[in-house]
C-alpha cells in the first residue's frame, strides 16, 4: 500500500507535547508518512529516536506578536511548497496558514484544538488581540469538516458558536511501564510527603503561586514543581523569598518519561488552574491523566471537567479556594488521613482502565482512516 504523507504543525518545540506525539505515533501505525513541524529553541532538548520525521524552524522573533507572525508565513511557505498532503493543525496559532494551504491545494486538513484558545487569559485581558484571533477563527473554523478537542465542554460551545461538531478526544495517557527510582536516586528526601506540580504550561492564573505559598503552613511536607511556564522564574524567586528552600524544589522541564519517574514516586499531584477565564473554567489538563496513570490521588480546582473526573472516579479531592492556608488544609486532608488516602489510591487503577489511549484513540483512528480510504 502506498503510504500517504501528513504534515502535523505546533507552534512549541516539540519535546514535551504528549498529545501530539501520540497523534504522530498513532499516524504512523495507521500507514501515514508523517512530518511534524515545530520550532526551535535555544534551550529545546534533543529530538531523537522517532518513527516520523520533524523540521522545527529557527525563528529570529520567540514571543509576541512577531512570533506569531513569522512563525506562521514560515509555515505558510512551507506547506506552499511541500507535495500535497493531509494537513493536522494544532491549535489557533497553525491554523489559517494551514487553512489557506488547503483551499488552494484542495488538502484534507484536520483541526485539533488543544483549548478554547481565545479564552485564554492572556487573551481575554487584551481585547484588541484577542479579536484578531477571533476573526481568524471565524475565517476558518465554519468550513472545517474535521474537527477535535480535548473535552465536552469545549466540543459544545464551539458548536454553539459556529455550528460545527467536534470530536472529542481527551489527553488521556498511553499506558506504558514507568521506571520507578529510589527517592534517593531522584534527589528526594524519605521523611517527607511530597506533592507534586507538573506541566510545560505553569502559567498565569493557574494555582502555582498559591500553591508554593500554602507549604508556609504545611510542615513534614515538600512540593516538587516540575517543567516550564510563564510564572516559572516568578516561582523560583519566590521559593527564595519567602524562605521555602527546604520545602519546595523546583526542576525544569525533562523528558516525559523522565518527569514520569518522579510523578510516580511522591504522594498527591495537583492541579489548581483558577476559573478565571473561559479557557480554564473548561480545561481539562493533561496533568490530571498522568496522575492517574502515576497510581497517585489528585488535588484539584473546582473546574467542571476536573471535578466530574474526580467525583465519578474517587480519586481525589477538590477545593473551591485559592487561598494558601486553605490548599495547605486541602493537602492536609488527603495526606493527612490513611484510610482516605488509601481509598483514593485504591481507585486510580480502576480510572485508569477507563481513562487511557487504547480507547481515546478509536476516534482519531476513525478519522484519519476515512482519509487514506
Amino acid at each position: 500500500m502506498v503510504k500517504k504523507s501528513v504534515i502535523v504543525s505546533v507552534t512549541n518545540d516539540l519535546a514535551t507535547d504528549a498529545r501530539v506525539e501520540k497523534v504522530c505515533l498513532l499516524l504512523t501505525s495507521l500507514n501515514y508518512n508523517v512530518l511534524l513541524v515545530g520550532r526551535k529553541l535555544p534551550n529545546s532538548l534533543p529530538i531523537v529516536g522517532k518513527p516520523y520525521a520533524v523540521k522545527r524552524f529557527k525563528l529570529l522573533f520567540n514571543k509576541g506578536p512577531l512570533f506569531y507572525a513569522e512563525y506562521n508565513l514560515r509555515l505558510f511557505f512551507f506547506l506552499l511548497f511541500k507535495p500535497n498532503a493531509v494537513l493536522v493543525a494544532n491549535d489557533l496559532d497553525t491554523l489559517l496558514p494551514n487553512t489557506i494551504i488547503s483551499r488552494w491545494k484542495n488538502a484534507p486538513l484536520v483541526y485539533d484544538s488543544h483549548e478554547y484558545y481565545t479564552g485564554v487569559p492572556e487573551l481575554e485581558g487584551r481585547p484588541a488581540v484577542q479579536k484578531i484571533w477571533k476573526r481568524i477563527e471565524r475565517y476558518c473554523i465554519p468550513k472545517l469538516k474535521h474537527c477535535i478537542t480535548v473535552n465536552h465542554s469545549i466540543a459544545k460551545l464551539y458548536y454553539d458558536e459556529y455550528g460545527v461538531k467536534f470530536d472529542v478526544v481527551r489527553n488521556v495517557p498511553e499506558v506504558t511501564p514507568i521506571q520507578h527510582k529510589t527517592l534517593a536516586q531522584l534527589g528526594l528526601p524519605a521523611d517527607k510527603k511530597i506533592i507534586i506540580l507538573q506541566g510545560a504550561g505553569i502559567n498565569i492564573n493557574r494555582g502555582a503561586e498559591e500553591l508554593l505559598q500554602s507549604m508556609q503552613y504545611l510542615n513534614g511536607y515538600l512540593l516538587l514543581i516540575i517543567g516550564g511556564g510563564d510564572v516559572f522564574n516568578q516561582l523560583k524567586a519566590m521559593r527564595v523569598d519567602l524562605g521555602l528552600e527546604d520545602k519546595v524544589l523546583i526542576l525544569d522541564k525533562m523528558p516525559r518519561a523522565d518527569m514520569l519517574s518522579y510523578t510516580v514516586a511522591v504522594h498527591l499531584g495537583a492541579t489548581l488552574d483558577k476559573p478565571l477565564s473561559t479557557n480554564y473554567l473548561l480545561s481539562l489538563p493533561n496533568k490530571i491523566f498522568d496522575y492517574i496513570m502515576a497510581g497517585i490521588p489528585v488535588l484539584s480546582s473546582n473546574l467542571v471537567e476536573l471535578k466530574n473526573i474526580i467525583e465519578k472516579y474517587d480519586v481525589g479531592v477538590v477545593t473551591s479556594s485559592h487561598n494558601p492556608q486553605d490548599i495547605a488544609a486541602a493537602i492536609e486532608k488527603v495526606l493527612g488521613n490513611e484510610e482516605m488516602y488509601n481509598r483514593l489510591k485504591a481507585n486510580t487503577p480502576k480510572a485508569l482502565a477507563d481513562l487511557n489511549w487504547e480507547k481515546e484513540k478509536k476516534v482519531l483512528v476513525d478519522i484519519y482512516t476515512q482519509l487514506v480510504d
